[in-house]
């Protein structure tokens, strides 16, 4: 894949760009702040960008206000955003702008090479990958909410799992179950959320944002 890398450590920023060189993929920039970022961006089109959220000069949203305008202007370009800590409102922003191709993982995520790279993966493939100590933060808020209080200890279980961006397959792996038994709670949640009946766009996607919003 094409990746443009936005991150003010330079100790950081090079180190990802020597790891992610070996792994086969293309940096075509690294830059240390949202302008440049959003500059590379216009000139190369990648396949998907890794943003600090907190970038010069301020040190506050600039890498995430960054990321929200490259969801807008170039949809197809995936985000994958880099954080110290779990900035829920920013969650939700880059979810509910548009879900699908974005990711969000604390910083000490990156440290699992593995998991990593396979968030990068996903997100530049149109999907999503989300911490789970981010989703979990981010459903914390949720618990007491309809309809989500409908839902069982296992189909919570399940949608947290698909919040982090998970396929059906994976989620059987994690959680020791079958497929057809992930299908099973996948399609109960998809019932109890009323999206049964949805077309035209990704009922998983539309379950997690509910589940967040509510």
């Amino acid at each position: 894949m094409r990746v443009t890398l936005a991150e003010d450590s330079t100790l950081l920023r090079e180190g990802l760009v020597r790891l992610l060189a070996e792994e086969g993929h293309e940096v075509v920039a690294a830059v240390g702040d949202g302008d440049a970022l959003l500059a590379a961006v216009a000139a190369e089109q990648p396949d998907v960008v890794v943003v600090d959220v907190r970038m010069p000069p301020t040190h506050t949203d600039e890498g995430l206000r960054a990321a929200l305008r490259i969801r807008e202007r170039w949809p197809g370009v995936g985000v994958l955003v880099l954080s110290q800590y779990v900035e829920k409102r920013y969650a939700v922003d880059l979810l509910t702008g548009h879900p699908e191709g974005v990711g969000y993982l604390l910083k000490d995520r990156v440290a699992q090479v593995g998991e990593f790279l396979d968030a990068l993966v996903r997100v530049g493939g149109g999907g999503a990958a989300f911490d789970p100590e981010v989703v979990r933060q981010l459903l914390a808020r949720t618990t007491h909410a309809d309809p989500i209080s409908r839902l069982t200890e296992r189909e919570r279980t399940v949608l947290d799992h698909m919040a982090q961006g998970h396929t059906n397959a994976t989620i059987a792996g994690q959680l020791h179950i079958s497929q057809s038994a992930v299908e099973k709670h996948v399609n109960a949640i998809f019932d109890k959320l009323d999206l049964s009946h949805v077309t035209g766009y990704s009922r998983r996607v539309l379950a997690v944002l509910r589940y967040l919003g509510s």
